[in-house]
């Protein structure tokens, strides 16, 4: 009998109270590195061999193996991935809380009639790279020099397969190999990548509208005093289907904005494939979440007061800063790339990627800023925070990822030309780091609330969803 004497039936599709887990989740001072992770999974599996089995979902690019944690005998299926963006592990700290709360905890276990399928990351070789931040996740400078994030056609969100007018892309890596299986094979019910901003507010993206799940949505942040993103979406063409919930979009939107303002084939910007929400839609009913936490907050971020200042002029100020960081970063990287050397790490691809399409970018982008008439109205001081100073505060990323390169290819090679480039880039780095330091009133989110904000949105869309009755 299970505890209570209740059936698994009782507890399904019922309002359930999953905010009494809150004080269940540690209170985390750092992010688990992908060993400890591996570990505690393994751990998991030995503590509870009855309800817990760990599979080998295939291997990453250099040779790690990825585990699939197998969780539950529901009639449905869920598949829940951690890292999608290796510079992103709030989701693998989630999963790593949600598979031991789902494997001690039979009533809670009980509740919902599904099959779990936990990856805490999907993409360890990436997020390695990013472990010189984990220990100190306060700091955006810690953050800045030790972060790493591939560029679209090596990131396992966007390399699916694709045909789409000129663009055609069927080279999926191992990592998402590893997804589409699994996708193929379950068919899920309801998927969750799980992403995570660096600076900004909570904000969703769902695969279809579900209105009654909105207002759950905006009400989560707020019990954890961290506000939701009200400046600019992540991109142009963004659905909103209500205060911080979009809907996700297919790679064809994304090809249709740049068709319609850059004077390239969009194909030789994009490179990439489609995301996994897009595959899982062609193979399976499945309803996709994605819950967008950010690292870090400023007051600022949630302001929707009317400013002086146009969104047109908002967004060319933008415009031309990003111009500015394009050209501070083209001549560095090109000199640093003339050795064969370069080719050895990780950050070459993300910035030559860089490096070769941001013009397209930078043309496709001005063209809408100077044509869409829904940039004429008055912006918000959480627009203008987001052009301003949110802007900088990722182009200090791509700084830092050049800093790495170079010092790297400098261990190497004794250039007199490329320690004098390394020196501007970290005269660069120091300024965007000043400017920052200056102008952000920035406080880092702690872990725990952030790992609840993304469990509660996943439990209480899964409950939704058989709710629902839907397969």
């Amino acid at each position: 009998m299970r505890q209570g004497g209740l059936p698994p039936a009782f507890f399904r599709g019922i309002e359930m109270d999953f905010e009494s887990l809150i004080d269940e989740i540690p209170n985390y001072q750092r992010f688990f590195k992908v060993d400890e992770l591996d570990q505690r999974t393994d751990e998991l599996a030995k503590k509870y061999p009855k309800t817990v089995e760990v599979q080998i979902g295939g291997y990453s690019r250099q040779g790690h193996p990825i585990k699939v944690i197998k969780i539950g005998h529901g009639s449905r299926n869920a598949l829940l991935f951690g890292c999608p963006h290796p510079n992103e592990p709030i989701g693998a700290m989630m999963l790593d809380f949600l598979a031991e709360k789902l494997a001690s905890d039979e009533r809670f276990r009980s509740q919902f009639d599904y099959t779990w399928y936990l990856i805490k990351v999907i993409d360890p070789d990436g997020t390695k790279l990013n472990e010189g931040w984990f220990s100190n996740p306060e700091s955006i400078r810690t953050y800045a020099e030790h972060f790493y994030r591939p560029p679209g056609y090596l990131q396992v969100e966007w390399t699916f397969p694709v045909d789409y007018k000129t663009l055609h892309f069927h080279n999926p890596l191992p990592e998402t190999k590893v997804l589409m299986n699994i996708i193929d094979e379950t068919k899920p019910a309801f998927m969750y990548s799980l992403h995570n901003a660096g600076f900004g507010g909570v904000y969703y993206y769902i695969s279809e509208e579900a209105s009654s799940l909105y207002e759950t949505y905006q009400r989560i942040p707020t019990l954890f005093n961290v506000p939701l993103s009200l400046g600019e979406p992540e991109v142009p063409y963004a659905k909103t289907l209500s205060k911080a919930v979009y809907k996700l979009f297919p790679i064809s939107e994304e090809y249709d904005y740049l068709e319609k303002h850059a004077s390239v084939d969009p194909a030789k910007i994009i490179k990439s494939g489609a995301s996994s929400d897009e595959y899982a839609s062609r193979v399976a009913n499945t309803f996709s979440l994605v819950c967008e936490v950010p690292y870090y907050y400023d007051p600022r971020i949630e302001d929707t007061s009317e400013t002086d200042m146009s969104r047109r002029q908002a967004r060319m100020i933008a415009w031309e800063k990003a111009k500015e960081h394009y050209e501070q970063m083209k001549g560095p990287f090109e000199h640093c790339a003339s050795f064969e050397e370069a080719k050895e790490f990780a950050f070459y691809e993300t910035l030559k990627n860089y490096i070769e399409t941001m013009p397209a970018h930078l043309e496709a982008e001005r063209h809408w800023i100077e044509t869409d008439p829904t940039l004429e109205r008055k912006a918000t001081v959480a627009e203008v925070f987001d052009n301003l100073y949110v802007t900088q505060f990722y182009q200090s990323l791509s700084l830092g990822m050049l800093r790495r390169l170079m010092n790297g290819v400098l261990k190497i090679r004794n250039d007199e030309r490329l320690s004098r480039l390394k020196q501007d880039v970290d005269e660069a780095f120091e300024k965007k780091m000043n400017y920052l330091y200056k102008n952000l009133n920035y406080r880092a989110i702690p872990i725990k609330d952030l790992v609840a904000i993304q469990l509660l949105a996943g439990l209480y869309t899964a409950n939704h969803l058989q709710s629902q009755g839907g397969s």
